[in-house]
């Protein structure tokens, strides 16, 4: 009879060498947290048309009293803090993924806008920010006389 030898990665399939790179990986990573400057937060969405822009973003667990909003020239910028998680001696954490500290996003806008003009509400976790381009730095028509 013809015998074979088998290694044990044939017996747990052609996807096992990767299934322990992942969970190595895992290992590794688990409880690790990057710090906030590394990725751009909070991610934002703009859109703009002629008279105005929009800006939405998503602060779940904050509240209006916790997010500043200064605009200056054509940069708004969204500040906040979150709190802290709690700790102690009781507390043993098997994820920490949620950000924590404080946060700051400053947002270049295609065009000056008019802070007196600026409507800003927050609900179910969603900032959205409505701020209008001032008159005097509207697009003007020019018509165009025959002769």
């Amino acid at each position: 009879m013809l015998q074979t030898t088998h290694s044990p990665m044939n017996f747990a399939g052609p996807f096992a060498d990767m299934r322990r790179m992942q969970n190595a990986m895992n290992q590794i990573f688990d409880g690790a947290r990057l710090p906030t400057q590394s990725w751009t937060y909070p991610p934002v969405n703009l859109w703009a048309a002629e008279d105005g822009i929009v800006i939405t973003t998503e602060l779940a667990g904050l509240t209006e009293q916790d997010i500043e909003l200064p605009v200056e020239d054509k940069v708004l910028t969204i500040r906040g803090t979150y709190p802290a998680p709690q700790s102690g001696d009781e507390i043993v954490w098997h994820r920490h993924e949620r950000v924590d500290g404080a946060f700051s996003r400053s947002v270049e806008l295609p065009f000056r806008v008019n802070p007196d003009l600026i409507n800003a509400r927050f609900g179910n976790g969603v900032l959205t920010v409505e701020m209008q381009r001032p008159e005097d730095a509207k697009p003007k028509r020019v018509q165009i006389k025959s002769s």
